[in-house]
C-alpha cells in the first residue's frame, strides 16, 4: 500500500516523526499547514458560534409571519424572495455557463485565440467587485431597459456575475471525464452531440453541480447588487416585475437603520440555515446522479 494512503497507527506515526526530524524543512512545513488548518477550523467555529449564540435567542414566530411591517420585521417575505431569486438567477445562467463550456472544451479546436480569450474574461469577470454589477445592473436593467427595481434586473445581474463561476467549473469538470468516454461512445457509433448529453455530461454532474452549490452562495449572500437592481420592498412580489428583498438584504436593512440589530441575528441564523439546506440538498441530487 502506497505511504499516501497507509492508515495512521503508531508505527507509521513514529516513521513521520523520524522522517521530519531528518528534514527540518519538512517539519515546519507540516506545522505552517496544520497551523493554517487550526486557525481555518477555529475561524469558522468562532463565526458561526457567534451568529448563533447572538441569534437563536432572537428567534420568535413574529419573524415568520406572512407580512412585514415594521413591528414584527418578518423575514418571511425575504425567505421567499430569496428562494424565487436564486431559482430564477440559475435558469438564466445555468445553461448558458453549462452550454458555453460544452463548446470551449468538446468543439473549440485546440490553439483557438477565442478560447483563451473567453476564458481570461471569465476570470476577470470573477474578480470584479459586486458594487460594479449592482451599478451596471442599474443602469442597463433598471435604466436603459426600464425593467425598474424588480426581480428580473436583480436576477439577470446575479447571473452575469455567477456565469464565470458555472463556465469554469463545468469546463473543469468537463475536461476531467477522461478520453476513453468519447471514444468508446463514438466507437459504437454515437454522434458527438448523442456522446456530450448521454456519456459527458452525466459524467461531470458531480463537478457540474458543485460549480452551482458555489453559485448558489454567491447568490443568497449577495446584497450590494441587488440594492440597485430588485429594490429593497419587503413584501412578496406579485410578478418578476415587482420589487422584492432579499434576506441578505433583510439583514443588512436592519442592521443599517440601527434599531433591529436583535433582529438582523435571527436574520443571520436563518441566512446560514437557508444555505446549508440548499447545500445538503444539491449534495443530496449529485450523489444520486451520480450512482443512477
Amino acid at each position: 500500500m502506497p505511504e499516501a494512503i497507509q492508515p495512521i497507527n503508531a508505527q507509521n506515526m513514529k516513521q513521520r516523526i523520524k522522517s521530519y526530524s531528518n528534514s527540518p524543512g519538512s517539519l515546519i512545513l507540516a506545522v505552517l499547514v496544520g497551523l493554517a488548518a487550526l486557525i481555518t477550523v477555529l475561524t469558522l467555529v468562532f463565526i458561526l458560534g457567534y451568529i448563533l449564540v447572538k441569534g437563536i435567542p432572537n428567534l420568535s414566530a413574529d419573524l415568520f409571519q406572512l407580512e412585514y411591517n415594521s413591528e414584527n420585521v418578518s423575514m418571511f417575505p425575504s425567505i421567499i424572495n430569496t428562494i424565487l431569486m436564486t431559482l430564477l438567477s440559475l435558469v438564466i445562467a445555468g445553461p448558458l455557463g453549462i452550454f458555453a463550456a460544452v463548446y470551449l472544451v468538446e468543439y473549440a479546436k485546440k490553439g483557438n485565440k477565442l478560447v483563451s480569450v473567453v476564458r481570461v474574461t471569465a476570470e476577470t469577470l470573477t474578480g470584479i467587485p459586486s458594487i460594479v454589477y449592482g451599478l451596471f445592473g442599474m443602469l442597463f436593467f433598471v435604466t436603459t431597459l426600464k425593467w425598474g427595481y424588480s426581480m428580473l434586473a436583480g436576477a439577470f445581474t446575479l447571473a452575469i456575475m455567477v456565469l464565470p463561476v458555472i463556465m469554469r467549473t463545468t469546463e473543469e469538470a468537463l475536461l476531467a471525464v477522461p478520453d476513453m468516454y468519447r471514444e468508446a461512445s463514438f466507437g459504437l457509433g454515437a454522434g458527438r452531440l448523442r456522446t456530450i448529453f448521454v456519456v459527458i455530461l452525466p459524467s461531470a454532474i458531480p463537478g457540474i453541480l458543485s460549480g452551482i452549490i458555489l453559485s448558489i452562495g454567491r447568490i443568497v449572500g449577495e446584497t450590494a447588487a441587488l440594492m440597485y437592481t430588485a429594490g429593497t420592498v419587503a413584501e412578496l412580489p406579485s410578478s418578476v416585475m415587482s420589487s422584492a428583498r432579499t434576506l441578505s438584504l433583510h439583514m443588512y436593512t436592519l442592521a443599517s437603520e440601527g434599531l433591529h440589530i436583535d433582529k438582523a441575528y435571527a436574520t443571520a441564523v436563518v441566512l446560514l440555515l437557508v444555505v446549508l439546506v440548499i447545500n445538503w440538498i444539491s449534495g443530496r441530487i449529485a450523489r444520486k446522479i451520480k450512482k443512477g
